[in-house]
C-alpha cells in the first residue's frame, strides 16, 4: 500500500474494501495494515495472530486508544468498491472499512499528538464472541487495551453514540414423537410445538431506556427456525434461534434471566452472549471529545466492542463515518465527505 494511498483517508477505504477479508479470513488484509504500521518510524508494532497493535510512546501522560475491526459480514458481489459521484459503494465501506481507515490514516500520518495514541486493529468482530479478536486479546494481553479513553470508530455516521446495546442468543428447542404424515395422529409435531414461543414474542413489549439522556430500544426477535425431516414425516424437533438486544443497565445474567422468563417452561440454551456497556457520558475524557464534536451523544443501538474496552475499566466511545442503517446490506456505501469530516475532526481533537 503506498504511501499516498495512506495519506489519503478516502483512497485508503477503497484500498480496504478491495481487499477480501470476510470474517475468519483477515490474514492478507492484516498483513498489508502491518506493512503501513511498520513503515511508520514513530510507532511500536506488534502483532498477535490477526490482531495488530500500534503505539506511540512518547510519555505524554494520557492515553488514548482507537480501535478498528478488519473483517466484514460475506460479500454479496460488491466487492470491488465503486464510488459514484459522493458516495462509495461496497461490502465494509460502512461497517466498517471506513472507520478503520480513518484510525490506520492517524496512525501513519500523525507523528506529533497531544496524547500517546494506541491503536488497535483485529479480526472476527461479526461473528460469534468466542472469535472476536479484541476480546481473545483482552484475556490475553490485556496490556494492549490500557487507556485513559478509548474511540471504537463503529458506524455512527459523523455522530457520537455512547456505550452499546448487550447481545445474547438462545436456541427454544421443543420436541415431539416422530410418525407417518399420513398418520400424524400417532406422533406429536415439534413444529407446531413451537408455535408457543412465537405466540410469546408476538406479544412481547421491548422496553425504552433511557441513561445519561440517551434512549436504548429493547429488542427480542425470532432469527431462525430450523425443523422437519422429509416431506412425509411428522417432525419429533424444532429448534427456534431468539436474539435479544438489551439496554446496558441489564448485565448478561439479567439478561438470561429475563429470557428465561419470557420463555419460562420451554427448554431455553443460551447459545452465545456479550455484555453492553453504559454511556460513561460524566467521564472527562468522554465529555471532552463529545464537546470537540460539536453535538450532544446519542445511544448505540447495537452491540460494539466499547463493551471491552468498558469491561476494562477504560471509558469509551463510538464514533465513524458509516451509516449503521445501512451495514451488512447488498448496497452498503459510505458518504465520502463524511470520511473526510471524520479524518480532520478526529486529527483535530488528538493533534497539537
Amino acid at each position: 500500500m503506498s504511501a499516498a494511498t495512506v495519506a489519503d483517508p478516502v483512497e485508503l477505504t477503497r484500498a480496504l474494501v478491495d481487499i477480501e477479508s470476510v470474517s475468519g479470513d483477515e490474514e492478507r488484509i492484516t498483513d498489508v495494515v502491518e506493512a503501513a504500521l511498520r513503515g511508520a518510524g514513530h510507532l511500536a508494532v506488534e502483532r498477535d495472530g490477526n490482531v495488530l497493535l500500534a503505539r506511540t510512546e512518547l510519555g505524554l501522560g494520557k492515553r488514548v486508544a482507537l480501535a478498528g475491526h478488519l473483517d466484514t459480514v460475506p460479500i454479496a458481489d460488491n466487492v470491488p468498491a465503486r464510488i459514484d459521484g459522493d458516495v462509495m459503494w461496497g461490502c465494509g465501506t460502512s461497517d466498517m472499512k471506513s472507520g478503520t481507515a480513518l484510525a490506520l490514516h492517524l496512525a501513519v500520518t500523525l507523528a506529533d499528538p497531544r496524547y500517546d495514541l494506541t491503536y488497535v486493529f483485529y479480526d472476527c468482530e461479526e461473528i460469534e464472541a468466542e472469535r472476536n479478536g479484541l476480546n481473545r486479546i483482552s484475556r490475553t494481553r490485556p496490556e494492549w487495551l490500557a487507556a485513559d479513553f478509548a474511540i471504537l470508530l463503529e458506524p455512527t455516521y459523523g455522530e457520537v453514540e455512547a456505550g452499546c446495546q448487550g447481545t445474547m442468543r438462545a436456541s427454544i428447542t421443543t420436541t415431539g414423537v416422530r410418525a407417518h404424515a399420513a398418520r400424524s395422529w400417532l406422533g406429536s409435531n415439534a413444529i407446531h410445538a413451537a408455535g408457543d414461543a412465537l405466540d410469546r414474542l408476538r406479544r412481547y413489549e421491548a422496553r425504552r431506556v433511557t441513561i445519561d439522556g440517551c434512549e436504548y430500544r429493547e429488542g427480542l426477535n425470532a432469527v431462525r427456525i430450523a425443523g422437519g425431516v422429509a416431506g412425509n414425516v411428522i417432525p419429533d424437533e424444532c429448534v427456534l434461534d431468539v436474539n435479544f438486544r438489551f439496554a446496558p443497565d441489564r448485565s448478561e445474567a439479567d439478561a438470561e434471566a429475563h429470557l428465561r422468563e419470557v420463555f419460562d417452561g420451554l427448554d431455553v440454551t443460551v447459545t452465545d452472549s456479550a455484555p453492553g456497556a453504559l454511556p460513561g457520558l460524566a467521564d472527562p475524557a468522554a465529555a471532552e471529545f463529545v464537546a470537540a464534536i460539536g453535538r450532544p451523544a446519542r445511544a448505540k443501538l447495537g452491540w460494539t466492542d466499547v463493551a471491552r474496552f468498558a469491561a476494562a475499566g477504560v471509558p469509551a466511545l463510538n464514533y465513524g463515518p458509516g451509516d449503521p442503517n445501512l451495514a451488512h446490506k447488498k448496497d452498503e456505501r459510505v458518504e465520502i465527505p463524511r470520511i473526510r469530516t471524520g479524518a480532520a475532526a478526529l486529527r483535530r481533537w488528538l493533534g497539537r
